[in-house]
């Protein structure tokens, strides 16, 4: 009896093993134990001139016909005439252009990767209040998504942790786009503290009877959500003064995480769009002496005076989306950049930063033609992808120009990156060569291969 008991929890045992992997097959789990094929480029090894190419210095003027020298991963100096040490490979680029790589500066870039399948998702915490959260080290180095945007130019990203359920979200990490691990990628371990603000505008004409009872839920909701977020910060206040005085007192990681914000070390993004988000961010940073940084920023332009005088900056996203009110322009979102320009707000471009938009960061530079196609300077268009979010993000040291001392992280391309008929054609990351191919490249290969063979067998066949 025993034996039979046994020789039948066995097979249950095997019959759920077996239907655990056909689900997971069928949910394409399966496939996620496959790593990216690129490999990670070794360190260099030897300087490397670039020679004959149209640098787009970002910072400065363009040099045409121009020359760089790369060493040890970083810019050593650049122009129409340099010197070129005798152990140098000079790589001939003449007719094509260097730029320096974009950096997408809201993403959720290594933490999402199947939207439908939960397991891959690591951008959010459970809870309202994770400040001790960080994206860094969530980080997957193997993601196909990382090789689809590098693709294109997109070099460097900042990776937000991004709970729509959270308020306090935790620390974002600025990763470059090549690495076996996120230490290696990492360019800034931790950036600054993310803050998602709760509704704000609440319009009336969405909620009639008998649908208005909803509209007050909402307010209290929201009301309450902002109360917890005041009560963090007092206790995170309370908790700093607490440790300043008593090196005993036990520690709080989540307060403690706090600290480089509250201490103006460290920014504080506030997600915000609509004026009154806007205004509430403002005046909390005020109260709380910190360094603040408006994400989203669609209504940003109807408050650049108090913006541009407190020198507040605005990471624009989703330049591609419809009016955020009934009675808006078409080209509400289009515009916002240019407007920002205009009125001297320091700014940048990025996307929507949500997991189903991170397979579309390789469409960062059409952001910024849109803008430029609305009153945003070209060159301006540019900076807003490149340097701008480098000076925003804090690592305007490393990244966001082609200068001497930067980081050699940079793409050859046919042409202007902000034309979709432009090809990225080689791109180095601290100057390593770096594998441009990707899982959709390597498939058109592989099915023009097909049909060239089906082809040829029916040539011969006739």
């Amino acid at each position: 009896m025993m034996n039979k008991k046994t020789n039948l929890t066995t097979s249950i045992a095997k019959l759920f093993v077996v239907t655990i992997l056909s689900s997971a097959s069928m949910l394409g789990l399966a496939d996620l134990a496959i790593a990216s094929d690129n490999v990670p480029a070794a360190a260099q090894k030897i300087p490397l001139v670039f020679k004959g190419a149209t640098l787009h210095t970002v910072s400065g003027q363009n040099i045409v016909n121009g020359s760089m020298l790369v060493d040890k991963g970083r810019i050593v100096a650049l122009g129409s005439q340099i010197n070129v040490p005798t152990n140098a490979q000079v790589i001939d680029v003449s007719g094509k252009h260097i730029y320096p790589g974009m950096i997408a500066a809201n993403t959720v870039m290594g933490l999402a990767e199947v939207q439908s399948v939960r397991a891959t998702l690591d951008y959010a915490e459970a809870g309202a209040i994770n400040p001790n959260a960080r994206a860094l080290v969530a980080v997957n180095p193997d993601s196909e998504l990382i090789t689809t945007a590098r693709a294109n130019g997109v070099l460097a990203t900042l990776s937000v942790p991004n709970s729509p359920a959270g308020l306090i979200n935790g620390t974002s990490a600025l990763i470059q786009l090549d690495g076996w691990t996120w230490e290696e990628m990492a360019v800034q371990a931790e950036v600054g503290l993310h803050i998602t603000l709760p509704v704000l505008r609440f319009n009336p004409e969405l909620f009639p009877a008998p649908l208005d009872t909803r509209l007050d839920e909402i307010r209290k909701a929201s009301t309450q959500r902002l109360k917890m977020l005041e009560d963090a910060f007092d206790a995170a206040l309370a908790y700093r003064d607490a440790r300043a005085q008593n090196d005993g007192t036990q520690i709080d990681v989540r307060w403690e995480a706090m600290l480089p914000a509250l201490a103006g070390k460290r920014p504080v993004f506030f997600h915000a769009q609509d004026v009154n988000q806007i205004r509430f961010a403002l005046n909390f940073a005020e109260r709380y002496q910190l360094k603040l940084v408006i994400v989203g920023g669609v209504d940003a332009p109807l408050l650049a005076d108090v913006l541009k005088q407190r020198q507040v900056p605005v990471i624009v996203t989703g330049i591609h989306k419809l009016p955020m009110r009934r009675g808006a322009d078409y080209d509400a979102y289009f515009t916002v950049a240019a407007k920002l320009a205009q009125a001297g707000v320091p700014f940048c471009i990025a996307r929507s930063g949500t997991d189903d938009d991170v397979p579309n960061e390789r469409n960062l530079p059409y952001e910024a033609a849109v803008a430029a196609t609305f009153g945003l300077d070209p060159n301006e268009a540019l900076r807003a992808i490149t340097l701008y979010p480098a000076q925003i993000l804090g690592v305007a040291d490393r990244l966001g120009s082609l200068e001497a001392g930067k980081l050699a992280n940079f793409f050859v391309s046919n042409g202007d990156p902000l034309e979709t008929s432009t090809k990225v054609e080689q791109i180095y990351i601290q100057g390593r060569a770096v594998d441009s191919s990707t899982k959709q490249s390597r498939l058109t290969e592989k099915y023009q291969q097909k049909y060239l063979q089906k082809s040829g067998a029916s040539q011969m066949k006739n």
